[in-house]
């Protein structure tokens, strides 16, 4: 459970740090090259600090990882050899960045648009992605009050979404979609390399991911010729450490927490941590709608995790 802790912390601080920004409006694209940039140097030292982790690319075998994936992908409890599991990393890691550039950008507008907590609830609410995948992948089955916690989630996030306008038409805050969907996304590609590879070549799964979202999110800051800032420059440096361990520190926990566990209270903290910080620390006060929709998302977790 310590790691859990640890994953919570890291992942409530990535909401509260871009709270305290929030003021100033920041170039989100040179926020977010820093930060991924940050992971992934963080996790470079991490991979050469650990002789283990190394592979020859002599002994890397694309015909020998796509004869094991049938093996291991029919078999829950089978792992990756240390050759395919670098592989698999690669993989999964291009994928995952991809995801988690996307989740990223939404969650810095989010904030800015709803609010740290709403977003913060959206965004841990993804859990739900790989809650369904494992039903489907793995016949991870949820009991009868899970059921319940996850019809009460998706309510949540309908009731949350649909607001009226001054005409009292009804309007979709896609921010919020967009956010669950891609947050979503990208904590399933934690659970699948925790899965079926190695824990030991988690460093090179990170360093890939935030590679590839460093890649894609510095496109974007070439693309724009926007300013940037030294404010962009240092918020995404501080967000950047946080972010990596948020990740490293989950695979840990997932390694030795049963996943329907895990995931729930990995939301559910990281809301709650949320949700604190921004009414101790910024004295912030949040909308009753707000209020039922945080609390909504908090009992469906404790539902989920009985």
């Amino acid at each position: 459970m310590g790691y859990l802790f640890l994953a919570i912390v890291c992942s409530s601080s990535i909401a509260l740090i871009f709270k305290y920004s929030e003021g100033s409006k920041m170039n989100r694209y040179a926020v977010t090259s820093v930060n991924y940039f940050t992971a992934l140097f963080i996790s470079l030292l991490m991979i050469i600090a650990k002789p283990s982790t190394k592979i020859h690319i002599t002994d890397i075998s694309i015909k020998g990882f796509i004869l094991e994936c049938s093996k291991v992908l029919s078999q829950n409890h089978v792992y990756f050899s240390p050759e395919s599991s670098f592989i698999w990393a690669l993989v999964v890691g291009i994928i995952g960045g991809a995801f988690f550039f996307l989740s990223f950008i939404y969650y810095q507008k989010s904030v800015r648009e709803n609010g740290a907590s709403l977003s913060g609830t959206f965004g841990k609410l993804g859990i739900l992605v790989p809650m369904i995948f494992s039903i489907l992948f793995w016949k991870e089955i949820p009991k009868p009050f899970q059921w319940v916690g996850i019809f009460i989630a998706l309510f949540s996030i309908v009731f949350a979404n649909i607001s009226y306008d001054e005409n009292n038409n009804k309007s979709i805050n896609l921010t919020l979609i967009l956010l669950f969907l891609f947050g979503g996304m990208a904590e399933f590609q934690n659970k699948l390399f925790q899965k079926y590879a190695l824990l030991e070549y988690k460093d090179v799964f990170l360093f890939v991911t935030f590679t590839m979202a460093f890649l894609l999110s510095l496109h974007f800051v070439l693309k724009s010729k926007e300013k940037i800032l030294k404010r962009d420059l240092l918020t995404g440096f501080l967000v950047g450490i946080p972010n990596l361990f948020s990740s490293y520190f989950l695979i840990m926990a997932l390694n030795s927490v049963n996943t329907s566990i895990a995931l729930p209270v990995y939301s559910a903290g990281s809301i709650i941590f949320i949700s604190l910080g921004e009414v101790l620390l910024y004295k912030e006060k949040l909308s009753n709608k707000n209020k039922i929709a945080v609390g909504l998302v908090i009992f469906s977790l404790i539902l989920i995790n009985i």
